[in-house]
């Protein structure tokens, strides 16, 4: 019995999942376009047609459709399945990793504005700042729920950043973008100075590694975009930093 409602409990988590990862990719289809995304309809990218609610069904929508539009046929991307998939998964594999805990909540929270920006830097190098100032508050909240170790996420919010930011003034945004500089303010704020430089050493042995990869195979170009790699990093120092700082400094 005990089983059968923690699976319904998961079930529940990941429906809540992907309807934030539909509402995920309305801000990644809209933001670079600086399209109004509150208060406007849901519409086909390529006719333009108002979508009807039976339409927008996060994730059962487009298996039904067979990923093509109700109104004129045409293609619909497979990113939308697959964003609203990735944030459902993501919420119950952070639940199961956490315990049903407000930390879990606001971890969700952050992995969900790291998933929408992450994409949208790969494609246009820009975080956009809405991200920055949506992190920020889930850093404030997440420094209430600790306030006894306010002084760890304060230091977070600075030692990485400033390192950036000296990075980024000395070659004249060459180097880094203000972004990520903004990036790892914020999630420093919300992992503390520990964590956070966990995170960034993770982000940048994957971007090298991965992007290596992708100019060998697919010719990428040399400049490539730190928000997903940096994003990888905070969000495996959120769920499992304590541990692996813990089995680090166990070795000495």
């Amino acid at each position: 019995m005990e089983a059968l409602i923690y699976t319904i409990i998961y079930i529940i988590i990941f429906l809540f999942g992907i309807v934030i990862g539909s509402f995920l990719n309305v801000l990644i289809f809209r933001i670079p376009k600086q399209e109004e995304f509150v208060k406007t309809r849901s519409h086909c990218m390529t006719c333009g047609h108002q979508l009807a609610w039976y339409d927008n069904i996060p994730l059962f929508s487009w298996l039904s459709l067979k990923g093509k539009c109700r109104y004129c046929g045409a293609p619909i991307s497979p990113q939308y399945p697959i964003i609203e998939a990735a944030n459902g998964i993501l919420y119950v594999c952070i639940f199961l990793i956490k315990g049903f805990t407000m930390d879990a909540v606001l971890i969700c929270l952050l992995a969900s504005m790291l998933l929408a920006l992450s994409v949208i830097d790969f494609r246009t190098f820009e975080i956009p700042f809405g991200f920055q100032i949506a992190i920020a508050i889930l850093a404030a909240a997440h420094l209430a729920l600790h306030y006894t170790n306010w002084l760890e996420y304060v230091i977070g919010f600075f030692t990485i950043s400033v390192l950036l930011e000296i990075l980024l003034l000395a070659s004249k945004g060459k180097a880094i973008g203000g972004g990520d500089v903004k990036l790892m303010a914020t999630c420093g704020l919300f992992l503390g100075w520990k964590s956070v430089i966990l995170a960034f050493i993770i982000g940048c042995v994957a971007g090298s590694i991965i992007h290596i990869i992708r100019m060998k195979i697919s010719k990428a170009d040399k400049v490539l975009a730190m928000g997903p790699y940096l994003s990888a990093g905070v969000l495996i120092a959120a769920l499992f930093g304590e541990k692996l700082i813990g089995m680090y400094l166990g070795m000495f």
